[in-house]
Protein backbone atom coordinates (compact mmCIF):
# COMPACT_ATOMS: atom_id res chain seq x y z
CA UNK A 1 0.00 0.00 0.00
CA UNK A 2 1.12 3.57 -1.05
CA UNK A 3 1.24 6.36 1.69
CA UNK A 4 -1.66 8.92 2.27
CA UNK A 5 -1.65 11.78 4.18
CA UNK A 6 -5.22 11.14 5.63
CA UNK A 7 -7.34 7.96 4.41
CA UNK A 8 -11.22 8.81 5.74
CA UNK A 9 -14.82 7.79 4.99
CA UNK A 10 -17.20 10.22 3.94
CA UNK A 11 -19.39 10.91 7.00
CA UNK A 12 -22.98 9.26 6.61
CA UNK A 13 -24.66 13.22 6.97
CA UNK A 14 -23.29 13.89 3.02
CA UNK A 15 -26.03 10.71 2.00
CA UNK A 16 -28.94 13.10 3.06
CA UNK A 17 -28.21 16.31 1.25
CA UNK A 18 -30.30 16.71 -1.54
CA UNK A 19 -29.17 16.81 -5.14
CA UNK A 20 -29.90 20.23 -5.69
CA UNK A 21 -27.97 21.49 -2.67
CA UNK A 22 -25.12 19.50 -3.26
CA UNK A 23 -24.82 20.67 -6.97
CA UNK A 24 -24.93 24.01 -5.77
CA UNK A 25 -22.04 23.77 -3.33
CA UNK A 26 -20.03 21.88 -5.62
CA UNK A 27 -20.55 25.28 -8.41
CA UNK A 28 -19.61 27.21 -5.49
CA UNK A 29 -16.40 25.67 -4.55
CA UNK A 30 -15.08 25.49 -8.40
CA UNK A 31 -15.73 29.26 -8.42
CA UNK A 32 -14.15 30.18 -5.36
CA UNK A 33 -10.90 28.02 -6.22
CA UNK A 34 -11.02 28.73 -9.67
CA UNK A 35 -7.70 27.70 -11.72
CA UNK A 36 -6.50 26.11 -8.25
CA UNK A 37 -8.96 23.08 -8.75
CA UNK A 38 -8.66 20.96 -11.33
CA UNK A 39 -11.30 17.89 -11.68
CA UNK A 40 -10.28 15.19 -14.27
CA UNK A 41 -12.83 12.43 -14.75
CA UNK A 42 -12.93 9.31 -16.14
CA UNK A 43 -14.98 8.53 -19.13
CA UNK A 44 -16.82 5.05 -17.09
CA UNK A 45 -17.50 7.55 -14.11
CA UNK A 46 -21.30 8.79 -12.78
CA UNK A 47 -23.00 11.44 -15.31
CA UNK A 48 -23.14 13.33 -11.73
CA UNK A 49 -19.76 13.38 -11.54
CA UNK A 50 -18.81 14.07 -15.24
CA UNK A 51 -21.07 16.87 -15.33
CA UNK A 52 -18.62 18.64 -12.77
CA UNK A 53 -15.55 17.41 -14.71
CA UNK A 54 -13.05 19.93 -16.38
CA UNK A 55 -12.07 17.22 -18.84
CA UNK A 56 -12.88 13.76 -19.30
CA UNK A 57 -11.17 10.92 -20.96
CA UNK A 58 -9.02 7.51 -20.22
CA UNK A 59 -6.77 7.21 -17.55
CA UNK A 60 -3.81 8.25 -19.27
CA UNK A 61 -5.17 11.36 -20.91
CA UNK A 62 -6.45 12.45 -17.56
CA UNK A 63 -3.06 12.34 -16.35
CA UNK A 64 -1.40 14.09 -19.23
CA UNK A 65 -4.02 16.53 -18.98
CA UNK A 66 -3.31 17.20 -15.30
CA UNK A 67 0.72 17.51 -15.54
CA UNK A 68 -0.42 20.04 -18.34
CA UNK A 69 -2.09 22.04 -15.98
CA UNK A 70 0.49 23.51 -13.71
CA UNK A 71 -2.11 26.40 -12.08
CA UNK A 72 -3.72 23.78 -10.43
CA UNK A 73 -2.80 22.71 -6.53
CA UNK A 74 -5.45 20.57 -5.86
CA UNK A 75 -6.21 17.81 -8.85
CA UNK A 76 -9.65 15.72 -7.32
CA UNK A 77 -9.39 12.60 -9.75
CA UNK A 78 -12.34 11.11 -10.83
CA UNK A 79 -11.26 7.57 -11.46
CA UNK A 80 -9.87 4.98 -9.84
CA UNK A 81 -6.66 4.28 -7.82
CA UNK A 82 -4.03 3.51 -10.11
CA UNK A 83 -5.08 6.35 -12.45
CA UNK A 84 -4.89 9.07 -9.08
CA UNK A 85 -1.32 7.59 -8.73
CA UNK A 86 -0.21 8.22 -12.22
CA UNK A 87 -1.48 11.52 -12.05
CA UNK A 88 0.83 12.21 -8.83
CA UNK A 89 3.66 11.04 -10.59
CA UNK A 90 3.47 12.93 -13.55
CA UNK A 91 2.16 16.48 -11.76
CA UNK A 92 4.88 18.64 -9.62
CA UNK A 93 5.64 18.61 -5.95
CA UNK A 94 3.14 21.61 -4.98
CA UNK A 95 0.43 19.78 -6.72
CA UNK A 96 -1.95 17.46 -4.38
CA UNK A 97 -3.76 14.84 -6.19
CA UNK A 98 -6.74 13.46 -4.44
CA UNK A 99 -9.35 10.39 -4.86
CA UNK A 100 -12.90 11.17 -3.61
CA UNK A 101 -13.21 7.37 -2.17
CA UNK A 102 -10.29 5.06 -1.35
CA UNK A 103 -12.76 2.44 -2.19
CA UNK A 104 -12.44 3.08 -6.02
CA UNK A 105 -10.28 0.42 -7.20
CA UNK A 106 -9.92 -1.60 -10.24
CA UNK A 107 -10.00 -5.42 -10.07
CA UNK A 108 -7.83 -5.94 -13.18
CA UNK A 109 -4.62 -3.78 -11.47
CA UNK A 110 -5.27 -5.71 -8.32
CA UNK A 111 -4.40 -8.77 -10.55
CA UNK A 112 -0.75 -8.44 -10.29
CA UNK A 113 0.77 -7.10 -6.55
CA UNK A 114 4.91 -6.59 -6.91
CA UNK A 115 5.42 -9.92 -4.59
CA UNK A 116 3.91 -11.78 -7.13
CA UNK A 117 5.80 -10.10 -9.80
CA UNK A 118 9.31 -10.44 -8.74
CA UNK A 119 8.42 -14.31 -7.60
CA UNK A 120 7.02 -15.00 -11.60
CA UNK A 121 10.01 -12.79 -12.95
CA UNK A 122 12.80 -14.86 -11.18
CA UNK A 123 10.94 -18.33 -12.18
CA UNK A 124 10.69 -16.97 -15.56
CA UNK A 125 14.47 -15.81 -15.80
CA UNK A 126 15.00 -19.45 -14.83
CA UNK A 127 13.11 -20.81 -17.93
CA UNK A 128 13.86 -18.17 -20.45
CA UNK A 129 16.86 -16.32 -19.12
CA UNK A 130 17.46 -12.90 -20.96
CA UNK A 131 15.16 -13.16 -23.09
CA UNK A 132 11.83 -11.10 -22.01
CA UNK A 133 11.01 -8.01 -21.91
CA UNK A 134 8.35 -6.63 -19.70
CA UNK A 135 5.49 -4.25 -21.08
CA UNK A 136 2.15 -3.52 -18.53
CA UNK A 137 -1.30 -1.93 -19.96
CA UNK A 138 -1.84 1.32 -17.51
CA UNK A 139 -4.17 0.07 -15.86
CA UNK A 140 -2.14 -1.35 -13.12
CA UNK A 141 -0.37 -0.48 -9.68
CA UNK A 142 2.47 2.36 -9.62
CA UNK A 143 5.09 -0.65 -8.04
CA UNK A 144 4.09 -2.81 -11.26
CA UNK A 145 4.92 0.34 -13.58
CA UNK A 146 8.01 0.49 -11.68
CA UNK A 147 9.16 -3.02 -12.23
CA UNK A 148 8.26 -2.54 -15.76
CA UNK A 149 10.74 0.63 -15.80
CA UNK A 150 13.27 -1.01 -13.80
CA UNK A 151 13.57 -3.71 -16.21
CA UNK A 152 13.67 -1.99 -19.84
CA UNK A 153 9.98 -2.04 -20.62
CA UNK A 154 7.22 0.21 -20.40
CA UNK A 155 3.94 0.99 -20.29
CA UNK A 156 0.83 0.40 -22.89
CA UNK A 157 -2.66 1.91 -23.68
CA UNK A 158 -5.13 -0.17 -25.47
CA UNK A 159 -4.68 2.80 -28.18
CA UNK A 160 -1.17 2.15 -28.68
CA UNK A 161 -0.67 -1.52 -27.56
CA UNK A 162 0.19 -2.14 -31.00
CA UNK A 163 3.11 -0.25 -31.57
CA UNK A 164 4.46 -0.71 -28.40
CA UNK A 165 4.57 -4.68 -28.84
CA UNK A 166 6.41 -3.99 -32.08
CA UNK A 167 8.54 -1.70 -30.21
CA UNK A 168 8.82 -4.50 -27.73
CA UNK A 169 9.47 -7.58 -30.13
CA UNK A 170 12.24 -5.03 -31.13
CA UNK A 171 14.17 -5.25 -27.72
CA UNK A 172 13.73 -9.10 -27.00
CA UNK A 173 12.48 -12.21 -28.02
CA UNK A 174 9.95 -12.76 -25.96
CA UNK A 175 6.94 -10.53 -23.91
CA UNK A 176 5.50 -10.60 -20.43
CA UNK A 177 2.52 -8.72 -20.73
CA UNK A 178 1.09 -7.56 -17.36
CA UNK A 179 -1.79 -7.75 -16.11
CA UNK A 180 -4.68 -7.95 -18.71
CA UNK A 181 -4.29 -11.03 -20.53
CA UNK A 182 -7.33 -10.20 -23.27
CA UNK A 183 -5.46 -7.11 -24.36
CA UNK A 184 -1.99 -9.32 -24.32
CA UNK A 185 -3.42 -12.08 -26.36
CA UNK A 186 -6.05 -9.44 -28.83
CA UNK A 187 -2.95 -7.10 -29.73
CA UNK A 188 -0.27 -9.75 -30.55
CA UNK A 189 -2.65 -11.93 -32.21
CA UNK A 190 -3.52 -8.90 -34.71
CA UNK A 191 0.48 -8.98 -34.69
CA UNK A 192 0.41 -12.22 -36.39
CA UNK A 193 1.33 -14.23 -33.34
CA UNK A 194 -0.38 -17.70 -32.90
CA UNK A 195 -2.13 -18.62 -30.25
CA UNK A 196 -0.43 -21.20 -29.54
CA UNK A 197 2.66 -19.71 -29.05
CA UNK A 198 1.40 -17.72 -26.13
CA UNK A 199 1.46 -18.67 -22.80
CA UNK A 200 -0.53 -17.65 -19.36
CA UNK A 201 1.33 -16.70 -16.58
CA UNK A 202 -0.87 -18.26 -13.44
CA UNK A 203 0.45 -15.78 -10.24
CA UNK A 204 -1.81 -17.83 -7.71
CA UNK A 205 -0.29 -20.88 -8.76
CA UNK A 206 2.82 -19.29 -9.35
CA UNK A 207 3.12 -21.51 -12.75
CA UNK A 208 3.80 -21.15 -16.38
CA UNK A 209 0.25 -22.72 -17.77
CA UNK A 210 1.65 -24.00 -21.37
CA UNK A 211 1.18 -27.63 -22.87
CA UNK A 212 4.04 -27.33 -25.74
CA UNK A 213 7.78 -26.74 -25.62
CA UNK A 214 8.69 -23.60 -23.54
CA UNK A 215 11.05 -22.85 -26.00
CA UNK A 216 8.19 -21.85 -28.59
CA UNK A 217 6.53 -19.13 -25.99
CA UNK A 218 6.95 -15.77 -27.48
CA UNK A 219 4.14 -14.51 -25.64
CA UNK A 220 3.38 -14.44 -21.53
CA UNK A 221 0.05 -13.11 -21.00
CA UNK A 222 -0.70 -12.25 -16.83
CA UNK A 223 -3.40 -14.17 -15.81
CA UNK A 224 -5.78 -11.05 -15.29
CA UNK A 225 -8.45 -9.39 -16.58
CA UNK A 226 -11.46 -7.03 -16.54
CA UNK A 227 -14.41 -8.00 -15.23
CA UNK A 228 -16.41 -5.82 -16.52
CA UNK A 229 -15.35 -6.56 -20.39
CA UNK A 230 -14.80 -10.29 -19.37
CA UNK A 231 -18.97 -10.21 -18.86
CA UNK A 232 -19.70 -9.81 -23.05
CA UNK A 233 -19.64 -13.65 -24.62
CA UNK A 234 -19.99 -15.36 -27.40
CA UNK A 235 -23.93 -15.77 -26.67
CA UNK A 236 -24.58 -11.96 -26.90
CA UNK A 237 -23.02 -11.72 -30.13
CA UNK A 238 -24.87 -14.54 -31.32
CA UNK A 239 -28.00 -13.20 -30.21
CA UNK A 240 -27.62 -9.90 -31.72
CA UNK A 241 -26.28 -11.78 -35.25
CA UNK A 242 -29.50 -13.36 -35.01
CA UNK A 243 -32.18 -10.62 -34.03
CA UNK A 244 -30.36 -7.50 -35.52
CA UNK A 245 -28.22 -8.32 -38.31
CA UNK A 246 -27.77 -5.18 -39.59
CA UNK A 247 -25.96 -3.90 -36.43
CA UNK A 248 -22.82 -3.18 -35.88
CA UNK A 249 -20.37 -4.92 -33.06
CA UNK A 250 -17.98 -2.93 -31.74
CA UNK A 251 -15.93 -3.81 -28.48
CA UNK A 252 -12.86 -2.72 -26.48
CA UNK A 253 -10.07 -5.00 -26.98
CA UNK A 254 -10.27 -6.10 -23.23
CA UNK A 255 -12.72 -8.51 -24.26
CA UNK A 256 -11.79 -12.22 -24.83
CA UNK A 257 -10.38 -13.18 -28.05
CA UNK A 258 -13.61 -15.37 -29.21
CA UNK A 259 -15.54 -12.00 -29.12
CA UNK A 260 -13.14 -9.82 -30.24
CA UNK A 261 -12.88 -12.05 -33.21
CA UNK A 262 -16.15 -12.42 -33.94
CA UNK A 263 -17.62 -8.58 -33.36
CA UNK A 264 -16.87 -5.82 -36.18
CA UNK A 265 -14.84 -3.45 -34.78
CA UNK A 266 -12.78 -3.60 -31.42
CA UNK A 267 -10.51 -0.64 -29.99
CA UNK A 268 -9.92 2.05 -27.24
CA UNK A 269 -12.60 3.55 -25.28
CA UNK A 270 -11.79 6.58 -27.56
CA UNK A 271 -11.85 4.60 -30.43
CA UNK A 272 -15.41 3.45 -29.54
CA UNK A 273 -16.54 6.86 -29.51
CA UNK A 274 -14.93 8.53 -32.43
CA UNK A 275 -16.37 5.37 -34.63
CA UNK A 276 -20.46 5.75 -32.82
CA UNK A 277 -19.54 9.83 -33.38
CA UNK A 278 -17.90 9.26 -37.20
CA UNK A 279 -21.42 6.93 -37.74
CA UNK A 280 -24.16 7.84 -40.52
CA UNK A 281 -27.22 8.53 -38.89
CA UNK A 282 -29.73 5.56 -38.93
CA UNK A 283 -26.85 3.30 -38.28
CA UNK A 284 -27.22 0.42 -35.53
CA UNK A 285 -24.22 -0.01 -32.59
CA UNK A 286 -24.16 -3.10 -29.97
CA UNK A 287 -21.41 -1.43 -27.90
CA UNK A 288 -19.24 -3.77 -25.58
CA UNK A 289 -17.61 -1.80 -22.94
CA UNK A 290 -18.44 -0.09 -19.38
CA UNK A 291 -22.76 1.03 -18.92
CA UNK A 292 -21.87 4.83 -17.99
CA UNK A 293 -20.26 5.21 -20.76
CA UNK A 294 -22.86 3.15 -23.30
CA UNK A 295 -25.60 5.15 -21.82
CA UNK A 296 -23.64 8.43 -21.96
CA UNK A 297 -23.30 7.59 -25.87
CA UNK A 298 -26.47 6.44 -26.29
CA UNK A 299 -27.68 10.16 -24.80
CA UNK A 300 -25.55 11.90 -27.13
CA UNK A 301 -26.69 9.92 -30.11
CA UNK A 302 -30.22 10.30 -30.47
CA UNK A 303 -29.78 9.42 -34.45
CA UNK A 304 -28.31 6.13 -33.92
CA UNK A 305 -29.50 2.78 -32.45
CA UNK A 306 -27.48 1.71 -29.50
CA UNK A 307 -27.80 -0.28 -27.08
CA UNK A 308 -25.10 -2.66 -24.72
CA UNK A 309 -23.85 -5.89 -26.27
CA UNK A 310 -24.58 -7.61 -22.93
CA UNK A 311 -28.18 -5.70 -21.99
CA UNK A 312 -27.80 -7.15 -18.47
CA UNK A 313 -24.00 -5.39 -17.91
CA UNK A 314 -23.89 -3.60 -14.81
CA UNK A 315 -21.54 -0.41 -14.35
CA UNK A 316 -18.18 -1.08 -13.31
CA UNK A 317 -18.79 -1.27 -9.85
CA UNK A 318 -15.57 0.32 -8.17
CA UNK A 319 -15.70 2.99 -10.58
CA UNK A 320 -18.81 3.65 -9.34
CA UNK A 321 -17.84 4.60 -6.26
CA UNK A 322 -17.30 7.76 -7.01
CA UNK A 323 -20.05 9.93 -7.05
CA UNK A 324 -21.57 13.16 -5.74
CA UNK A 325 -21.41 12.88 -2.41
CA UNK A 326 -17.89 12.23 -2.18
CA UNK A 327 -17.13 14.89 -4.67
CA UNK A 328 -18.75 17.45 -2.48
CA UNK A 329 -17.30 15.49 0.58
CA UNK A 330 -13.80 16.12 -0.73
CA UNK A 331 -14.39 19.91 -2.34
CA UNK A 332 -15.77 21.01 1.52
CA UNK A 333 -12.94 19.30 2.86
CA UNK A 334 -10.46 21.27 0.97
CA UNK A 335 -12.43 24.24 1.78
CA UNK A 336 -11.69 23.75 5.14
CA UNK A 337 -7.75 23.29 4.35
CA UNK A 338 -8.10 19.29 4.75
CA UNK A 339 -6.64 17.01 2.19
CA UNK A 340 -8.28 13.43 2.85
CA UNK A 341 -7.41 10.80 0.66
CA UNK A 342 -4.71 12.10 -0.62
CA UNK A 343 -2.70 9.85 -3.05
CA UNK A 344 0.99 10.10 -2.54
CA UNK A 345 3.49 7.68 -4.70
CA UNK A 346 7.28 7.54 -2.86
CA UNK A 347 9.82 8.91 -4.70
CA UNK A 348 12.03 5.28 -5.40
CA UNK A 349 8.47 4.01 -7.39
CA UNK A 350 7.87 7.13 -9.21
CA UNK A 351 11.35 7.00 -10.74
CA UNK A 352 11.39 3.73 -12.35
CA UNK A 353 7.46 4.20 -13.63
CA UNK A 354 8.11 7.23 -14.80
CA UNK A 355 10.56 5.38 -17.01
CA UNK A 356 7.77 3.22 -18.38
CA UNK A 357 5.35 5.78 -18.98
CA UNK A 358 8.38 7.99 -20.63
CA UNK A 359 9.43 4.92 -23.68
CA UNK A 360 5.62 4.55 -24.08
CA UNK A 361 5.45 8.53 -24.90
CA UNK A 362 9.13 8.12 -27.07
CA UNK A 363 7.70 5.01 -29.39
CA UNK A 364 3.85 6.19 -30.10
Amino acid sequence: MLEHEKKEMMPESYKTRSTEEMEKRVREIKEKFGSRLYIPGHHYQKDEVVKFSDVTGDSLQLAQAAAENKDAEYIVFCGVHFMAETADMLTTEHQKVLLPDMRAGCSMADMADIEQTDRAWEKLQNVFGDTILPLTYVNSTAAIKAFVGKNGGATVTSSNAKKMLEWAFSQKQRILFLPDQHLGRNTAFDLGVPLDKMAIWNPISNELEYDGNPEDVVVILWKGHCSVHENFTVKNIEHIRKTEPDMNIIVHPECSREVVGLSDYAGSTKYIIDMIEAAEPGTKWAVGTEMNLVNRIIQQHPDKKIVSLNPFMCPCLTMNRIDLPHLLWTLEGLEKGETSNRIVVPEHITQDAVLALNRMLANV
